[in-house]
Parts: C-alpha cells; structure tokens; sequence
C-alpha cells in the first residue's frame, strides 16, 4: 500500500513545531515515547465491547489483561476502590457519571465557566446544561477564589441532586470537606472532576478529593502526562441509593451503574490501544522519577507566577498552588485574543481565556491561561520561568512590532534547544 506522505509529512511538521516552541497551554503535556508507542500498536485492530472477563466478542483474553493492567495501576496511584479507564475523554467521563447518578431535568450546581469552570459542569451549549438544570457559583471579585457561601447557599436554595468542584482555569487548592458537608446537607452527590490537578494531587501535593467526594473524574493527557482519555474513580463502592436491582433481585452497587453508564451508555468499543497507553502512563505515574517531575511543576508554576507578577501582570486569585495561572491584561490594554494570536507568531503557544467578571466576549477574552506541565516535560526549572516570562513579556509590551516578534522567535528556537523532545528520535 502506498505511503501516504501528505500525513506523513504533516505528523512531521507537527513535531518539529512541538520541538521549537514553547508550550505553555495548562492541558497539554508531552507523553513519554512509551506512552505513544503502545498507541501505535495491534490493539487498535481490536473490538473489546463489555469489560474484562465479560466481553461481548471472542479473541480478548490479551486486551483484557492489558485494561486490567490499566485498572489495578490507577487504583494504586489513587489508593481507590473502583476505577473504569475506558471514557474517550474527560467530557465523555462526566456525561457517563451524570447518566448513572442523573435523571434528565435533575438539577446540579457547577463553577460558572466564566469563573474557570468547564463546559461539561452545566454550560447551557454542552450537554450538562440541556438536559440538566444547571445553577452555578463563582469566584469572588476581591480574591479570585472559590467563593463558598455563595455555592452553600445556592446549594439550600436549589437543592441539585449533583455538586460538581474542579475547574478549568482555577489556580488554587479546593476545600472539599466544606463542599462535602453542603452536598450532605441537601442530599445531593458530590463529583470532582480533577482533571487538570490529578498529578499533583496522586504525589500528596494538594489536597485529595477522594475522602470527601462520592466520584473523581479526570482526564489522562494534562498533569498525569498520558495519552488523550478520561477515567471514573471512586475511593470505595456503595449501594445504589436509587434502589436498582440486577436480574436476581440483588441491590446494583454504583460500580455497576457507572460501568453501565460508560457502556453501553455512552460508548461502544473501548480503545484498547489508548487504554494499552494508559496502563504505561499509569505505570510512570507509580514511579519516584514522575515524584521529581510533578514536584517540579508546582515548583515551576510558583516561580513563573512570581515572575509574571513582578512585570506587574495581574494573577488572579494573586498566584498558584498547582500548575497553571490565569492573567488578567486589563491593565495592559491587551485582549486574550491578540496576545494569544501574537505569541504564537514567535512559537509561544497559550490560550486566550476568559476571566471572572469579564467585559469581553469569549472569543475575545481579557485574560490568558499559562502552565508549565509541558515545559516541566522537557527539562526546565525555576531559572528557566524567568526567561519564558521575559520573551512573553517583551512581545506584549511591543506587541505590533514584527521585527520583535522575528527576533523572539529566533530566540526562542535557540532557547528550546537546550531541552530536546524526545532526543531519539532526532
């Protein structure tokens, strides 16, 4: 069969691109070669529909023992009871979890997506929004953090049968404990999506939600450093409070619901060879070298915070505890979009963002979302933060001068040069 170069050279052009920039978007990572390598491999050929030992096609005595590897691996990480690696992605690990716990028109209470919230935690264009009733609480303008009395008391007011915590674009440790004593209160399930904290929270680097929160959902790309997917967790099984029974009369445990809601609830066949990928990633994640690495990160974030702050750029919440930042440039007269669309001319890749009580549109934006979990990949340490934000810096600062951004460019090439992505393959 003849090769098809078109691809080809694009896949090509997409890593020399990776090799020279420098990637700053808070929920990208580079994976181990290993992680890649298991995605390239003969258990994409593969359909595996069921769960292992219980599959509704022959021939899966290997990729049963290949998600097993996946499942045992990510409960150790998490020290938890129950663990599905099969959702495509984050998003399609929330719609699973909210079909299981959920009935369409239920009600659920959210982070407001202007505040830093996610799409799938009630926005009225996802599918949390239009089959749920959703209500949301916020940030507060003064802090930029999680204002919890206004969550507690949108929580006795609607009575949601689903409290989600977790964000998108939030810098800062969550109280679960507090989210947890409310939802108690009201009746209602308590979901933590984690999917931009897992890493730091699997190394004890902040606060687990797993004591405090019913369900964990996570992706499995951004600081858990795997291939591009979603995993259900839970600290311990229970009992169905709905009251659903097996064919024998015999009370289902969630484990059952949530493995049902995945499939045949929202999916088909699993992906084996990203599962294959996962089980890798899962397996570093164990490892005292992904310990470093992650402890790097926090480390990295606080010093590129401090950094940003002292050229007077606008933090919200006024710095990190895990591995990204959201940046006001209100105060710059720069939008979210022209600093996004600039930057990237020079190979500085980040994301225009909206802030809290923004006054822009959302393809306009006034802020950008940073992270280092990419850059912390590829070998940089504190030092390194300060000349990151001094190439950012002196392209906003002359932001409509080409010859700048020519020279940062050629800068930045010549920086990234110190830290080689996958050397290998060179």
């Amino acid at each position: 069969m003849k090769r098809d170069t078109a691809i080809f050279d694009l896949i090509d052009q997409e890593l020399e691109r990776q090799r020279h920039g420098i990637e700053l978007i808070a929920s990208e990572n580079f994976t181990s070669l290993q992680v890649m390598e298991a995605m390239g491999t003969s258990l994409t050929n593969k359909y595996a529909e069921g769960y292992p030992g219980k599959r509704y096609y022959g021939g899966c005595e290997i990729v049963d023992q290949v998600e097993q590897l996946a499942i045992d691996r990510i409960k150790q990480v998490f020290n938890c009871a129950y663990a599905n690696v099969q959702p495509h992605s984050g998003a399609q690990a929330n719609a699973a979890l909210m079909l299981a716990v959920l009935q369409p028109g239920d009600k659920i209470l959210g982070l407001d997506l202007s505040m830093g919230g996610h799409l799938t935690h009630g926005s009225p264009v996802n599918f949390s929004g239009k089959y749920f009733k959703p209500s949301f609480y916020g940030v507060k303008k003064e802090t930029g953090l999680i204002d919890y009395e206004i969550l507690e008391e949108k929580a006795r007011t609607e009575k949601p049968q689903l409290i989600i915590c977790g964000a998108s674009a939030y810098s800062r440790d969550i109280d679960y404990a507090r989210i947890r004593k409310v939802a108690d209160e009201v009746g209602a399930f308590v979901l933590c999506d984690m999917s931009h904290p897992a890493g730091l929270i699997a190394k004890g680097l902040l606060s687990s939600p797993f004591e405090h929160c019913h369900f964990v959902t996570s992706t499995t790309h951004k600081t858990l450093r795997g291939p591009r997917g979603g995993i259900i967790l839970m600290k311990n099984d229970f009992e169905n409070p709905f009251g659903l029974k097996d064919l024998k009369g015999n009370i289902r445990m969630m484990s059952n619901l949530l493995d049902m809601a995945v499939f045949p609830g929202t999916q088909g066949g699993p992906l084996e060879h990203v599962i294959a990928a996962k089980a890798v990633a899962f397996g570093e994640l164990l490892s005292d070298e992904f310990t470093t690495y992650i402890t790097q990160v926090q480390k990295n974030a606080q010093a590129m915070a401090k950094a940003f702050v002292a050229k007077d750029y606008q933090i919200i919440s006024g710095g990190t505890d895990n591995h990204l930042m959201l940046i006001d440039l209100r105060n710059k007269n720069i939008t979210g979009k022209k600093a996004q669309e600039t930057l990237d001319k020079a190979h500085i890749t980040l994301n225009k963002n909206a802030v809290p009580f923004d006054d822009k549109s959302p393809f306009v934006t006034s802020g950008i979302r940073v992270g280092v979990p990419a850059i912390t990949t590829r070998g940089m340490k504190e030092k390194d933060m300060q000349t990151v934000v001094d190439f950012i810096d002196r392209i906003l600062m002359d932001i409509d001068n080409e010859a700048t951004i020519v020279t940062i460019k050629e800068e930045v090439k010549k920086f990234m040069g110190q830290f080689p992505l996958y050397p290998e393959l060179a």
